[in-house]
Parts: structure tokens; C-alpha cells; sequence
């Protein structure tokens, strides 16, 4: 069984990232700064920016063949499909 992944998984792949790396900048805006507006500022700026790029940079990876190995598509019972 061959698998591609759809634009949405892609989607949801970036929403949830984003969250965890935007977490992780404000958190480290606040140690330093010990501003938390600044730290959010940055947040929402990092995180529309970020997400729009990661986006895009796995779209066009999705596309490059380099790196991917074909696998042979086989039927349910495991044998070859014709």
C-alpha cells in the first residue's frame, strides 16, 4: 500500500508544531526580557510568520523525489497487485 499525505494532515502537522515552538518563544523571551507582553508580541509575530514557511517548506519537500524510495503496492493478502 503506497501513502502520500493529503494538505490537511500537512495542515494539522504545522498547527500543532507551531504551538509547541511558539510556547517555546515566549517562554524564552520572558526569561530574558521578563516581559510579558513583549514575550507575546513576539509569540504572534513568530507564529504567523513560521507557520506560513513551514507550510510551504514541506509542501515543495512533498515534491522533491530525492530521499524517497518506491515500495511495491501489494493487495490485502500481502501479494503483489498486478
Amino acid at each position: 500500500m503506497k501513502f502520500t499525505e493529503t494538505r490537511t494532515r500537512s495542515v494539522l502537522k504545522t498547527i500543532t508544531w507551531r504551538a509547541l515552538a511558539t510556547m517555546t518563544t515566549i517562554g524564552l523571551v520572558y526569561l530574558f526580557s521578563g516581559e510579558v507582553i513583549l514575550a507575546l508580541e513576539v509569540g504572534f509575530f513568530e507564529v504567523v510568520a513560521k507557520l506560513l514557511l513551514f507550510f510551504f517548506h514541506e509542501r515543495a519537500w512533498n515534491m522533491i523525489s530525492w530521499g524517497k524510495v518506491s515500495v511495491p503496492e501489494r493487495d490485502l493478502d500481502g501479494t503483489r497487485a498486478s
